[in-house]
This record gives C-alpha cells, sequence and structure tokens, in this order.
C-alpha cells in the first residue's frame, strides 16, 4: 500500500503538543483549557503496567465527557506486540471526539497499515463525520531505516514524532537526559598554525532531517519529540529553533511551562511575516511589467519567492496572527 505526496491532508496546528497521563485526571480540566494547540493523554511510558487497563478507562471518560474545545486530542496507545494495544485502539477509536491515535515504537509501513485497516474496521461499527488520524513515533533504529516507506503507508497518516529518548536507549549512546546535546560529540578542529579548539556538532541531526525530509515527500507534519530537562527554558527554545530550521513544525511539550515557548517559536515572526507581504506586493507589481524576476537589497527574489511568503502567511493565518494585508 503506498501514497503520493498527498496534500489533501486536513492541517492541524501542531505547534506544541502537550503530553497528559491518562492516570493523572486532575490535570486534564487544567489541559483542555490551557495554550497547548494538542493533546496526548498518554497510555504508555508514563503510566505504571498495573495501571495501563485504568489509564484507559479514563481517556475513554476523558475524551466522551470533557470539552476539549478547537484542540487536536490525540491518545498515545501502547505499542503493537503489547499486551494492551488493541485493546487501546478498539475503546479510544470508539470515541467521536478522538482526532488521532499516536501510534508508539512503529518500526514497519506494516504497522501503519495494520492500525488503518483495524480503524477503517471500526468505522463500519461506529460511523464518524472524519475519519480518525495517525500519528507515530519514530524511536527505534529500525523505524529510521524503514521511514520513508512507512511516511507512504497510509493516507490516514498525519505526522510523524521523533521519540529522542527511546532512540537514542537503542543507539547506546547512554544520555541520561533527552533531547539535550552531548558535551562528548565534539571534534579538535586543527587550524594551520597548529592549534585547535573543539567543534561540537548536533548528534541527532541525521534522525531529524531524515524524518523531516519522509514527512514532507508525503505531506506529513514533522513534529520534534521531548526535551525533558523542562527547568532549562533556554535549551528547550534552542531545540525548537534547531527543529524549525529542518523543517518541523511543531515539539512535544512535556511539561506545561514549555508550551508557551513552542508556541511562540514554531509561529512566524512579525519579520516574516512583513517580509512576506513585501514580496507579494513587489512580484505582483513585477507581474504587472512581465517580469518574473527582480532584485530586492542585493538578492534575487523569482516565483519560489512567492511560494514561501505564501506558506509563511498561510502558517501565520492558522496560528491567529494577522497575515493578510
Amino acid at each position: 500500500m503506498s501514497i503520493s505526496n498527498d496534500r489533501s491532508r486536513e492541517f492541524r496546528l501542531q505547534r506544541s503538543e502537550l503530553a497528559v497521563p491518562a492516570t493523572s485526571e486532575k490535570f486534564f480540566e487544567k489541559a483542555a483549557r490551557g495554550p497547548a494547540d494538542s493533546i496526548f493523554l498518554d497510555l504508555e511510558d508514563a503510566v505504571a503496567p498495573s495501571r495501563r487497563t485504568e489509564a484507559r478507562a479514563n481517556a475513554v471518560r476523558a475524551l466522551d465527557e470533557i470539552d476539549w474545545g478547537m484542540k487536536t486530542v490525540s491518545v498515545r496507545v501502547n505499542g503493537l506486540g503489547t499486551p494492551w494495544s488493541v485493546s487501546d485502539i478498539i475503546a479510544v477509536a470508539r470515541c467521536k471526539r478522538l482526532d488521532m491515535i499516536l501510534l508508539p515504537k512503529v518500526e514497519t509501513a506494516g504497522d501503519v497499515i495494520f492500525l488503518d485497516r483495524l480503524l477503517g474496521a471500526l468505522e463500519l461499527e461506529t460511523p464518524r463525520n472524519r475519519p480518525v488520524g495517525i500519528e507515530i513515533l519514530i524511536e527505534t533504529t529500525k523505524g529510521l531505516a524503514n521511514v520513508e516507506d512507512i511516511a507512504a503507508a497510509s493516507t490516514r497518516l498525519e505526522g510523524m514524532i521523533f521519540g529522542v529518548g527511546d532512540y537514542s536507549i537503542e543507539l547506546e549512546s547512554f544520555d541520561t537526559v533527552f533531547g539535550v546535546s552531548s558535551p562528548d560529540y565534539a571534534v579538535l578542529a586543527r587550524a594551520a598554525d597548529g592549534s585547535s579548539q573543539r567543534h561540537w556538532n548536533d548528534q541527532w541531526h541525521f534522525a531529524l532531517a531524515r524524518i523531516a525530509n519522509a514527512c514532507r515527500a508525503y505531506g506529513l507534519r514533522p513534529i520534534d519529540g521531548p526535551y525533558t530537562n523542562y527547568a532549562d527554558q533556554l535549551g528547550y527554545r534552542a531545540s525548537c529553533r534547531r527543529a524549525r530550521a529542518l523543517g518541523f513544525e511543531g515539539k512535544w511539550t512535556i511539561h506545561p511551562s514549555q508550551v508557551a515557548a513552542a508556541n511562540e517559536e514554531f509561529t512566524p515572526s512579525a519579520a516574516q511575516v512583513a517580509w512576506a507581504r513585501d514580496i507579494n506586493t513587489k512580484m505582483s507589481e513585477a507581474a504587472l511589467r512581465g517580469e518574473g524576476a527582480i532584485g530586492l537589497n542585493g538578492a534575487l527574489l523569482d516565483r519560489a519567492h512567492v511560494l514561501l511568503a505564501s506558506k509563511i502567511l498561510h502558517r501565520a493565518v492558522l496560528a491567529g496572527v494577522d497575515g493578510g494585508q
């Protein structure tokens, strides 16, 4: 089963995706009223194995009873191959308020295809106005090795998240704080005069860039995963900016204190919006003159910049920023 670059998927604003353990019922209403664009109720890693059946029942009740407003609401079910997975999927997929199922530890296209077909069968039983979407975690070495095939597996698939924690464990990098750069990932850069200084690198660049490229190739949303040192706000912002520079459009927030930073960093800035408006005006004027390219401040601008401007303004409007004229 394969799809082309499908641009028909509904756009969901996911600058921030807040994790809420499904055993922490006291946080449900607060999350629903909070500033996060999207929320996932967690039945997996944040829940002790002895409480996962309880967590499932809590998630179903929350989906049915809480007013989530316009937020995108997902449930992270337990991974395929665990004793809870299929029951998790069946229980939450029958809830009309569910927007997406978040499937962890996806390793092959077959994992997504299985979930797609199970959801299709459930929707025959419980018809919905819109199909349940799928978002997935790429958090194993095998998953990353198959990421392009996975991205093409289903038209239900909407987004991929880089699960840096489990991925780093599989790599045996022995990081104890997930999402931060390693002080050991550096080389000595030697100058012609024989002097040297440390040159820092980003050990997660390969995984992030490959996921972002696969997502853009197949019309999915790339979302960066957790930054577990939530007290380090500067580090979190830097992590958001790195992901944004690679084409990601949102990031996990494992603590409410991270939400505002994610929303800000993944919203087009006032300077970007002003640039986009200016480009649209100047290129429209150039088109009237029969010109397809112009020079502006020493740089050549052409129709590619018009497309870039439209993407910036579209994202700005969806984020609640005035992107119009």
